[in-house]
């Protein structure tokens, strides 16, 4: 699953799978989703992923039919990991085990959250490069994206250690909903994080289904934003922890440790794999580290 920004990313990929004989809309297909929006909560309201889960529903019980009712490999990158585990955990486990047969989440954007997604609130969205607009001049529009508060930092994997930093005030996993409002976000504003948002960032769901979860690590990633002025209209100064460039490794290894937990506690199959030196987007297109990733995938397919 991607947004039009994955596609990019995931060519090389693709071309790897299509090289192995597999075609587009007869063993090969996609489910591109709209990245502005965010799945919900479980039991709360989506008209627009109620909509998009449903015809995901539709094209994996498709995909299986046209290929003798085989079970289906899913596969997500970046934003997508966290589309397509919504998606899975909107099923019922009976369905899972009959249309999936391996999961696959690649540089997650995890529930755990990520310091790069404040980033985008203040500096502006890097993630949706305009090549004649600076990155400030689209903040405006990153924050009337409802996907725009989904990744803020968790207090799961970042605890109470400050991540935005001021000569006044700082603040940490706990004080999101105060970071808002000191951006300019009326307190109406911040109810889509409190009531929808937060609750998936305090609760991880596995998906009960056999799954391979793929990072990077060792790359220089932005842990703290220092703004020592209080002026939150300037890029911050960055301090860096480990990651993969965009995701940090606390929250990677957050969510990893809370999947294996479940997965284990449920006996469904689970392996996790971590490749130095891998960067966020160079994991799904740069050869070397390509290859690694298609191994766990043929692997899974045997």
């Amino acid at each position: 699953m991607s947004s039009d920004r994955e596609k990019l990313c995931l060519v090389s990929l693709r071309k790897e799978i299509e090289a192995l004989g597999y075609r587009d809309g007869d063993t090969l297909f996609g489910a591109p989703y709209d990245m502005r929006h965010a799945p919900p909560p479980p039991g709360q309201p989506s008209e627009v992923y109620s909509d998009y889960f449903a015809r995901v529903k539709e094209l994996v019980q498709h995909a299986s039919e046209k290929n003798q009712n085989k079970p289906v490999i899913l596969i997500g990158h970046s934003f997508g990991t966290r589309v397509v585990l919504d998606f899975v955990n909107s099923t019922p486990l009976p369905w899972r085990e009959k249309y999936i047969k391996h999961l696959f989440l690649i540089s997650p954007a995890v529930p755990t959250g990520f310091t790069m997604a404040l980033t985008h609130l203040t500096a502006g969205p890097s993630v949706f490069p305009v090549a004649t607009v600076p990155f400030m001049e689209l903040r405006a529009l990153r924050r009337t994206f409802a996907s725009s508060l989904l990744a803020m930092p968790s207090p799961v994997a970042f605890g109470d250690k400050p991540i935005i930093i001021t000569q006044r005030k700082n603040y940490s996993a706990y004080d999101i909903e105060d970071f808002l409002l000191a951006l300019g976000f009326s307190a109406e504003e911040t109810v889509p994080f409190v009531k929808r948002v937060l609750p998936t960032m305090l609760n991880v769901e596995a998906p009960l289904v056999p799954t391979t979860y793929i990072i990077g690590t060792g790359i220089q990633t932005s842990e703290q934003l220092v703004f020592w002025e209080g002026n939150f209209d300037v890029a911050p100064e960055n301090v860096y922890g480990d990651g993969d460039g965009s995701i940090n490794l606390v929250s990677l290894l957050a969510f990893e440790k809370e999947l294996r937990r479940q997965q284990n506690q449920n006996n469904a199959p689970y392996k996790f794999v971590a490749i130095a030196n891998a960067t966020h987007s160079g994991i799904v297109m740069q050869e070397h580290l390509l290859r690694r990733v298609m191994n766990e995938i043929l692997e899974a397919n045997r």
